[in-house]
């Protein structure tokens, strides 16, 4: 496990001088590794650039996304491979880009659910996927398939109207009996996404999310949802929350998802309303930066010392240097936020914003990662004398999540091709070193 950021030298860990505690860890001793462990629809995102009479040949609408048969999805990829028509071709899947983040930049095993061909052709999408995979994502979990995985193909024409072709192929087909309840049960995390309860009656993917919940409830294990996208949310309102107070830990979304969610346009209350029946909310809300939002035992909190912000709520950072918790973890629970603008002020030139939201969710989850390994290898720290979800406080999550989120911004693909340039300490961290 590489640990959120860099520490100048005398913090890195361990840190036997300053804590003596730390010396449980012996040398001899092989530190109790963790994984995190998610479920996707395995896709790859592709983009060409056709002419007006390529959409004709094939049936599409400019501008709109339509749903291809296989036959007619694999006529169309076939042509475009065969005149060279594809610019970019990116393994995507919203828990897949989270995964493969997560590893790059934790430097540590994630397990993916999910399908992938039994026979794969080199140059074939399921081929480019497991080449944009990191290689710390475990892949021998995933169900073998007579069939391709999912493909969203979008069609760029010259006056760059786009238009969507998208190719399901088998990947709602993941059977719950293809889940390994051991590796979920011993995870940090489960990462599931509001995309897996829209297959179809034949399909069993959704069957298979609702097993792997209910494995990680049983075992303490937080769940964590992305919610898609607000038309998936807008059609169920109330089974999503009643399945976000039944199952999730920590919900992810942006503020249009949040409106659907919640009712709320204000990302703010709607964080409020969803920690109502969650324990912690990630909410990206574009050029307005981002929200985290969580509960702490009112005799662990600790005050900023950053200004306090006005918003619909007022001064609601003050407790932003406190580390979140399970509500049910807290004797006097209390509702935590803090707000991040984009850094930098964000990228002069936005190249993708395809993947920003997951990339953000992959530092918290490393973070929540490093927390987990830390109090396996070190019970005794101080760090852990309360039942923390965290390693950091709520105010360095969010400066994470929202370096990490840039470095995506910058770029064509959803996912990272290497670690982020590394940070020193801030002030805050010597506030939790007292």
């Amino acid at each position: 496990m590489k640990f959120p950021g860099q520490r100048k030298h005398k913090h890195f860990f361990p840190v036997e001088a300053r804590d003596p505690r730390l010396s449980e860890l012996l040398p001899q001793n092989k530190p109790v590794s963790g994984h995190i462990c998610g479920i996707d629809q395995v896709l790859v995102d592709i983009e060409a650039q056709v002419d007006d009479n390529f959409l004709a040949r094939h049936g599409l609408s400019k501008g709109h996304s339509m749903l291809l048969p296989e036959d007619k999805a694999e006529a169309l990829y076939r042509e475009l491979l065969e005149r060279e028509l594809i610019v970019s071709e990116f393994a995507g899947g919203t828990i897949g880009n989270t995964l493969h983040n997560y590893s790059v930049l934790a430097d540590d095993r994630s397990v993916l659910f999910g399908v992938m061909s039994e026979n794969i052709r080199v140059g074939s999408s399921a081929y480019r996927y497991l080449c944009t995979t990191s290689s710390r994502v475990d892949l021998n979990y995933l169900q073998p398939v007579a069939g391709s995985i999912g493909q969203c193909i979008t069609l760029i024409s010259p006056d760059g109207e786009r238009s969507f072709a998208i190719n399901k192929g088998m990947m709602d087909h993941l059977a719950p009996a293809h889940l390994d309840q051991a590796q979920i049960q011993s995870a940090s995390a489960l990462v599931l996404t509001a995309y897996l309860m829209r297959c179809e009656e034949h399909e069993p993917m959704q069957q298979s999310a609702l097993q792997a919940a209910e494995w990680a409830r049983q075992a303490g294990v937080p769940v964590v949802l992305t919610m898609g996208t607000r038309f998936i949310v807008e059609d169920r309102k109330d089974w999503w929350q009643q399945f976000i107070r039944d199952h999730v830990t920590l919900v992810a979304m942006n503020e249009e998802e949040a409106l659907a969610l919640t009712g709320i346009a204000d990302p703010l209350l709607a964080c409020e309303r969803v920690l109502e029946w969650a324990d912690m909310v990630l909410c990206t809300a574009g050029p307005a930066g981002l929200y985290l939002a969580g509960h702490v035992d009112d005799e662990h909190k600790r005050e900023t010392s950053r200004p306090l912000l006005p918003g619909a709520i007022a001064e609601f950072n003050r407790y932003e240097y406190s580390r979140p918790m399970r509500k049910a973890d807290c004797a006097a629970p209390r509702k935590i936020y803090t707000h991040i603008s984009p850094y930098m002020g964000g990228p002069e030139r936005i190249k993708n914003t395809n993947g920003a939201g997951d990339a953000a969710l992959a530092a918290l989850l490393h973070d929540l990662a490093a927390n987990d390994y830390h109090r396996a290898n070190v019970p005794g720290s101080a760090k852990h004398r309360a039942r923390h979800l965290t390693y950091s406080s709520l105010s360095q999550v969010s400066k994470y999540a929202n370096r990490v989120s840039f470095e995506v911004l910058v770029q064509h693909s959803p996912r990272l091709s290497r670690g982020l340039p590394e940070r020193e300490d801030s002030l805050e961290e010597a506030y939790w070193d007292r």
